[in-house]
């Protein structure tokens, strides 16, 4: 399984998709998962953590926007500050 990222050092007015690297292993990793409180995605979320986990993940951070239409709170994202790899964009 090849993971790949949004580098979240970068400026995304000037490289909006510029990828991390792809991740060597899932193992140790800590993955976040940011449901967009559209239907459906708790429950995909759920299959997917236990997923993640059989494939070597230590730890998920998994936070749910409070509206499907606004942006991600500045409190959130610094919740997923350490992980390795952020889940995001799940549709109905």
């Amino acid at each position: 399984m090849t993971i790949r990222v949004l580098d979240p050092r970068l400026d995304p007015e000037r490289e909006p998709l510029a990828l991390a690297p792809a991740l060597a292993s899932l193992d140790g990793a800590t993955v976040g998962l940011l449901d967009n409180a559209k239907i459906g995605t708790a429950r995909f979320y759920d299959r997917l953590e236990t997923l993640l986990r059989t494939h070597g993940v230590r730890e998920i951070v998994r936070r749910r926007k409070p509206d499907s239409s606004r942006p991600v709170p500045r409190a959130m994202l610094d919740d997923f500050a350490g992980a390795d790899a952020i889940v995001s964009g799940i549709g109905d």
